[in-house]
């Protein structure tokens, strides 16, 4: 399979060392501890993991390095880490500790600048910048901060350009509208995504079956993440892989 293989990627969010999950980033729920939850995503075919200490930022400290570097050990897949990294000594620490990318949120909107050292420094590659958007009263769609707590007044269109040009690798695309809700991605704001934008786009926000994650990949994006429909085992990797392959999305088996 070559490279354009579309990619399914469960994503974790820590809080208080559990892997939890919400709806519309509120109404967080147990879903088990996050070393056998990544190992089990490991064992059972999923392309890459993304770990979200989703208090990070708020609670203005890192992302727990001794919970990374346990899965790193146990886990053979890429994984994506994201939650306070501010500094490029945080990220040289990610890195070390086994992450493969870091993803960038509020650090990034605060400080535009940090885009360019981190890609300069550890590559493109090692860059991804998530992206929480909600749509606003005057139907903009806005790009929110600190857990989707904050609105940081950039609309998603400019921002997408911006951190493009600034060096970013891809783009984590989370719908705050539709997060959590199992009612599919927000196919209308990733369109505009893709129109703005020619990173590579991680759709995020709102699968809830085989389906949802059909139509992401038929509109165009790279990859899909999802939680809780993996977490609770409402649809396996490998089920959803051989659903894709027969609708002809190229997916690694």
């Amino acid at each position: 399979m070559t490279n354009l293989a579309k990619r399914i990627i469960p994503c974790l969010d820590i809080k208080d060392g559990r892997v939890v999950k919400g709806v519309n980033f509120v109404q967080l729920k147990d879903a088990g501890n996050p070393l056998e939850v990544a190992k089990r995503y490991n064992d059972y075919g999923a392309d890459e993991l993304v770990f979200l200490d989703i208090n990070a930022s708020h609670e203005g400290r890192k992302a727990t390095l001794n919970v990374i570097e346990s899965i790193a050990k146990e886990v053979f897949i890429p994984l994506t880490i994201g939650g306070g990294i501010s500094t490029l000594q945080d990220i040289s620490d990610m890195l070390n500790a086994g992450c493969d990318k870091v993803s960038l949120n509020s650090s990034a909107l605060n400080t535009p600048s940090f885009i360019n050292e981190s890609a300069e420094k550890f590559g493109t590659q090692c860059i991804t910048i998530a992206i929480d958007v909600k749509k606003r009263q005057d139907s903009t769609i806005g790009v929110f901060t600190h857990g989707g707590r904050n609105d940081s007044g950039r609309n998603m269109q400019d921002w997408l350009q911006e951190v493009k040009e600034r060096g970013a690798g891809e783009i984590l695309l989370t719908s705050m509208d539709t997060d959590g809700t199992k009612l599919g991605f927000d196919i209308e704001k990733l369109r505009i995504a893709m129109e703005v934008c020619d990173l590579p786009l991680i759709a995020s926000g709102g699968a809830g079956n085989k389906e949802h994650i059909l139509a992401a990949f038929e509109l165009g994006v790279n990859a899909a993440l999802a939680a809780s429909i993996f977490h609770y085992q409402e649809v396996s990797i490998m089920e959803l892989k051989e659903y894709l392959r027969k609708h002809n999305i190229p997916v690694r088996i």
